[in-house]
This record gives structure tokens, C-alpha cells and sequence, in this order.
């Protein structure tokens, strides 16, 4: 599903923001990324996203190689990810369905099958009733419900999650987390990167720490400990 092959990226002098890193996941995977600032996550999320290019190394995902991938072709590799971010990054002149709604569009899905999986997939993260509201009219954990809600719509293979809970209390990072562990149940393989400690303690699911770009511990139940 993931393979990473000694892949680095190097923004410039100093030391590498991923180093050598050598990485296998496999599908229906959950897997925590950890570390501190700077330590290369979000790095890590970037290049398997395409939004970056690795400097050295292979990166294969779903069996496509990204290094080298065409311009043309990235578009569509990305519709194999779901993406979900920790400012939610929601259309806020648009209410919750055309939110959701706008994920299929993008990728021409017909009007009679957004109009049927808008209303599924809203009642799987718990805001059914919601579709008519618009962003500000909604507390942080329900827009970030909407923001899952757009990125598992059109099924994605993977769900990259960049610090999901960063913005919320912890009874509302809980809820989101268990939305994520039901999303992964249903077969989508799912990568969160926190600093949340207690939530990688608890799910007792593999654990990546990364410290200066280096992954230096992957525990099939790990937890989370500073490098």
C-alpha cells in the first residue's frame, strides 16, 4: 500500500527534513506518526500527498511510483487520498452538504450519486442533521466531522490525518479518533500524524516516531515518548 525506499528531502543546507527513511504499510493499516517540532512529520505527509518531491529515494503508493509521476497524472493519483488538516479548511460560504458535496464534484461525479452519498456519509460521522448549517454555525468538532466527511466521500484507499485533534478540547478529540478508528474498520488505511500523548497511549495502535527526520522507532502497539 505504502512503501518508502530510503527517501530524504532536503529543503536546503543543514540536515535532511526526512533522512533515509525506510517505511512499509501495509493496507487496513492505522498508524500513528509521532515526534516533536520539526522532527519531519508533516514532511513525511507532504511527500506522500505529491504536494513535495522527495530529493533521493522511492516512494510508492497504491503501486504508483510518485518520483517522476507526470503533472497530469497527479490529480488523479490524489483522488486515491483522503486528507484531513488541523484548521479543517471548509468552504465557509457553503453549508455542510455542498461542503461535502464539492469532493465529488471536483472529480465529476453524476448529481444522483452525490445526492445519494452526501446523505450516507454525513450520517456515518454523526451530522445528519447538519447539512443545511454553514462552518461558523458549527462547534470545532463538527466541522472537523464535515472535514472527515469530505475526505472519505469518494472512498479513498488512504486517509492522511495532520494533527486532526490540534484545535480540540479532549472529550471532542476522542470522538474524532474513534470516527477515524471506524473509518480504518471499514478497510481504509489511515496515517495520523499528532503530538496528542494520550490518545496514542490509549489506541495501543503502531506507533512512528520521527526525530530530525530520521524514523528511529516503529512499534507494531506502540506509545508515545519524546526522542
Amino acid at each position: 500500500m505504502i512503501d518508502l525506499i530510503d527517501v530524504s528531502k532536503s529543503y536546503g543546507q543543514g540536515l535532511p527534513a526526512v533522512n533515509h527513511a525506510n517505511l512499509h504499510v501495509d493496507k487496513g493499516e492505522f498508524v500513528f506518526i509521532v515526534g516533536s517540532s520539526g522532527s519531519g512529520k508533516s514532511t513525511l505527509i507532504k511527500l506522500l500527498l505529491k504536494e513535495l518531491d522527495s530529493t533521493s529515494g522511492t516512494t510508492i503508493v497504491s503501486g504508483e511510483k510518485l518520483e517522476g509521476m507526470k503533472h497530469r497524472r497527479v490529480a488523479k493519483y490524489r483522488r486515491k487520498l483522503g486528507v484531513v488538516f488541523q484548521d479543517f479548511r471548509l468552504l465557509k460560504d457553503r453549508d455542510v452538504y455542498e461542503n461535502v458535496a464539492f469532493a465529488q464534484r471536483v472529480v465529476n461525479r453524476p448529481t444522483r450519486v452525490i445526492r445519494k452519498r452526501v446523505p450516507e456519509v454525513l450520517q456515518e460521522v454523526g451530522l445528519a442533521g447538519k447539512y443545511k448549517a454553514y462552518p461558523d454555525e458549527l462547534s470545532g468538532g463538527e466541522q472537523q466531522r464535515v472535514a472527515l466527511a469530505r475526505a472519505i466521500v469518494n472512498r479513498p484507499d488512504i486517509l492522511l490525518a495532520d494533527e486532526p485533534t490540534g484545535n480540540l478540547d479532549p472529550k471532542t478529540s476522542e470522538e474524532i479518533m474513534k470516527l477515524l478508528e471506524e473509518i480504518n474498520e471499514r478497510g481504509t488505511t489511515v496515517l495520523v500524524v499528532t503530538h496528542n500523548k494520550e490518545i496514542v497511549n490509549s489506541m495501543k495502535k503502531r506507533v512512528l516516531t520521527m526525530h530530525n527526520g530520521v524514523i528511529i522507532s516503529d512499534e507494531k502497539e506502540g506509545e508515545y515518548y519524546e526522542a
